[in-house]
């Protein structure tokens, strides 16, 4: 008789390049947890179709890539504080009729810079590049470490005020902002202002046509953070010009991942190993 495996998947379109399965695999070797977690590649107006599927077939949960992040949020019957803020979830886990939906990326990203960098964010001048679903998915748990102020850039200056104004609408808006300066700038604003943490969360920058902000100033000792990973891209390459200290998206990844495995198993992985590796 086969050995029970408990079923786990990430689900996105493309999805070949995913890392997941290979985290989730070595992280479950440590912690002596016996799983499978497979790639799905999903319609693009396929997700609810294909995630009963799945469940039908023993899903325990999932983690969600693009571009269905706001389909994982809708399917949701119950959603983390973090998801409520970013609108979008990348964690799904499924007990009979209950999807409880979360949002690691967010966690993944702090403690990439705060632990695993040894940057302090609480204080500091944040620059958070773009306003679209990685943004979104991050700025909570980034307001969270208390920063002195948090300028968000973006190409339309329309879209970051209609997000700004939404989030302004959440219960505990006034809470978690409070003795933060908050704002919105628009992308070719040339308002000199200096950072001591900046991060890009556009996906412009893994092609050739990055177009650096105007008005930004990179403090002695600044960090850059590059949400994407694997290669270098014209965001890193613009701030190391500027003097910055430059890091990719590796370490957020197997944190975000880390946060989804303590999630599903009750066990927090050591993400050591897979730091020191990398990509």
């Amino acid at each position: 008789m086969s050995e029970y495996l408990k079923f786990y998947a990430v689900i996105g379109n493309p999805i070949a390049h995913s890392k997941s399965p290979d985290i989730h695999a070595q992280f479950a070797a440590q912690c002596a947890i016996k799983l499978r977690y497979e790639r799905v590649l999903a319609p693009v107006d396929g997700f609810v179709v294909m995630v009963d599927g799945l469940r039908a077939q023993g899903l325990c949960g999932c983690n969600v890539t693009v571009p269905f992040k706001l389909d994982a949020f809708a399917y949701a019957t119950k959603r983390s504080s973090d998801v409520l803020w970013a609108g979008a979830a990348n964690t799904l886990s499924f007990n009979k009729d209950l999807v409880i939906a979360d949002n690691t990326d967010g966690v993944g990203l702090v403690r990439d810079i705060t632990h695993n960098l040894a940057v302090a964010l609480q204080g500091k001048k944040v620059l958070l590049l773009g306003a679209g679903g990685a943004a979104r998915g991050v700025l909570r748990p980034i307001l969270n470490e208390r920063p002195a102020a948090v300028v968000v850039k973006n190409r339309s200056l329309d879209k970051a005020q209609a997000w700004l104004a939404q989030i302004a609408q959440k219960p505990d808006f006034a809470q978690v902002t409070q003795g933060i300066g908050l704002r919105v700038q628009a992308w070719a604003d040339e308002t000199l202002e200096s950072y001591d943490v900046v991060i890009n969360a556009t996906a412009s920058s893994l092609g050739d046509e990055f177009t650096p902000p105007q008005g930004v100033l990179f403090n002695s000792s600044a960090l850059a953070y590059d949400m994407m990973y694997g290669k270098q891209t014209g965001f890193m390459t613009w701030a190391q010009s500027q003097g910055a200290q430059v890091v990719d998206g590796w370490g957020m990844l197997v944190e975000q991942a880390a946060a989804s495995f303590q999630i599903w198993h009750g066990i927090a992985p050591d993400t050591a190993p897979l730091l020191q590796r990398g990509a």
